[in-house]
């Protein structure tokens, strides 16, 4: 399983690695720790990034999340 972000192309540089971060699960202090910039400059990125508008996608390879079974297999036999 993964993430995809798209339109990242409309963000800057910083405002990919907070959304990243953020879209992955990291609080705000988290994120500013780990970029060595304050909370509000992270909450102020984050804002401009979601202005600018971003896609999070999740993409699940097969089933790992068991949620298809047996029924999952038999349509892909049947493609």
């Amino acid at each position: 399983m993964r993430i995809e972000i798209r339109g990242m192309e409309r963000l800057s540089f910083r405002e990919r690695q907070v959304v990243a971060l953020k879209e992955t699960g990291h609080s705000n202090s988290e994120v500013a720790d780990r970029l060595g910039v304050s909370v509000s400059t992270v909450s102020t990125l984050f804002s401009r990034a979601r202005s600018k508008g971003y896609q999070v996608v999740l993409i699940v390879d097969g089933d790992p999340l068991g949620v298809f079974g047996d029924e999952h297999d038999e349509l892909a036999e049947g493609d």
